[in-house]
């Protein structure tokens, strides 16, 4: 058979068509495809949630990639490891409390195997906006990415959806949008985005755990997302209170939608 160049474009165009269409009504929208945000989405999808994550770069991942500094290997603290384990991560104890393992294997996995579990992944899109009515937010406003970069103006695309999560790390991209757009404040203690702070490992580690929470009615926060709204530190080039974040903002979604019934 004579592969034929057409019926290739063809394939492509009707089945990512196809794959835009059916995701234009989400249980959640997941802004930001750093292991924060790709572990929410696997805990979502595997608890039957209808759930799409937005990734403005070709590759998700976040800093995951490089570990620190560009030495492709990454730190877990010992609350992590069973996240690593239900991923079949391999890592090795580094000494009492401290675990490593290959970036590119872990972020990788973490990659595929919330694919697997029914995330859909759109990289090469950012969100720009977020959909709102009098009470909340509604869903997000989506663009190729190539759009926001090359200055064009080129209207933009809705999703809606039934919560978002914004797992965008330092920028806080959506929670930007809402304090800027959105009419009401935020729930943090000023009302506005608090800012991160310098860094601190141990502090960083707890508080992105305790502000992975709702920060506006529809709009949850997970990673280093969290931190920077709420006025946490960063933590650096350790890795597990974003999973652990992860996992925590995918089953307070999950509650919330199943008490929203």
């Amino acid at each position: 058979m004579e592969l034929d160049e057409v019926v290739i474009s063809k394939a492509i165009i009707e089945r990512f068509s196809r794959k835009l269409l059916d995701h234009l009504e989400l249980d959640v929208a997941i802004a930001g495809g750093g292991p924060a945000g790709l572990v929410a989405g696997y805990y979502l999808a595997k608890a039957g949630k209808k759930v799409a994550l937005y990734e403005r770069k070709l590759s998700a991942g976040g800093g995951m990639w490089g570990g620190g500094m560009m030495f492709n290997e990454i730190v877990f603290q010992e609350s992590a490891v069973l996240i690593l384990d239900e991923f079949s991560i391999r890592y090795s104890q580094y000494q009492e409390g401290y675990y490593t393992a290959d970036s590119v294997e872990a972020i990788s996995t973490f990659v595929s195997r919330a694919v697997q579990a029914g995330l859909t992944i759109f990289n090469c899109v950012s969100v720009e906006d977020v959909l709102m009515r009098p009470d909340r937010v509604t869903g997000v406003v989506v663009n190729w990415s190539a759009v926001d970069i090359a200055g064009l103006h080129v209207d933009p695309l809705a999703v809606r959806s039934r919560f978002v999560l914004d797992a965008s790390g330092h920028p806080v991209e959506v929670v930007k949008v809402v304090q800027e757009k959105v009419p009401g404040k935020l729930n943090t203690a000023s009302g506005k985005i608090e800012g991160e702070k310098s860094m601190w490992s141990d502090r960083a580690e707890t508080l992105t755990l305790e502000n992975t929470k709702e920060v506006f009615p529809g709009l949850y926060v997970a990673g280093m997302s969290a931190n920077a709204t709420f006025g946490g530190p960063r933590m650096g080039a350790i890795f597990g209170g974003m999973l652990l974040s992860g996992k925590k903002a995918a089953t307070m979604i999950v509650q919330a939608l199943e008490s929203s019934v």
